[in-house]
């Protein structure tokens, strides 16, 4: 029962492909004005590695979003099964309107530091946040975020009763 999963955060098709779709618009289209509008050398270079940059960036959410988000009772991990976070190693948990967060997401705290990990569109971890969130749908998101909150005051209760 330590595997069972509470709570799933997927990524929609449409959300996707209209994700990677104005990455690579951008991309193309800064390719295409670095070539045709022949503007300065420097700006054409800046142009293009801007347009290969952001394709990189269209193919990583690409690769990123085939994937989905799973909160178990002992951790949070994407569906490669990639460790997000252990439930044991969270401090705190933050979905308020100005938080620093993805868009329709949240942001967890960490007791400790972790290496970074920036899967495009899905989740982020920096240091000791790590960011859920991005083009992944708000209502499975706030469930997420409302189930580690309980799990987090139960744990606060538990250790404060012993």
């Amino acid at each position: 029962m330590e595997d069972e999963v509470l709570a799933v955060i997927s990524v929609s098709q449409m959300r996707r492909w209209a994700g990677v779709g104005m990455l690579a618009v951008v991309g193309v289209s800064a390719i295409y004005f670095a070539v045709s509008a022949s503007p300065e050398f420097v700006a054409q270079v800046f142009l293009i590695g801007v347009g290969v940059l952001t394709l990189w960036m269209a193919d990583k959410m690409r690769r990123s979003t085939g994937l989905w988000i799973e909160l178990t009772k002992t951790e949070l991990r994407d569906s490669s099964g990639q460790l997000i976070i252990k439930v044991d190693d969270i401090e705190s948990l933050d979905s308020g309107f100005l938080a620093f967060k993805p868009s329709n997401g949240f942001l967890v705290r960490s007791k400790i530091r972790q290496p970074r990990v920036w899967e495009t569109g899905l989740w982020w971890r920096v240091g000791k946040s790590i960011g859920v969130g991005g083009v992944t749908p708000g209502s499975q998101a706030k469930a997420m975020s409302q189930i580690i909150l309980m799990m987090l005051a139960t744990r606060n209760q538990d250790s404060q009763a012993t």
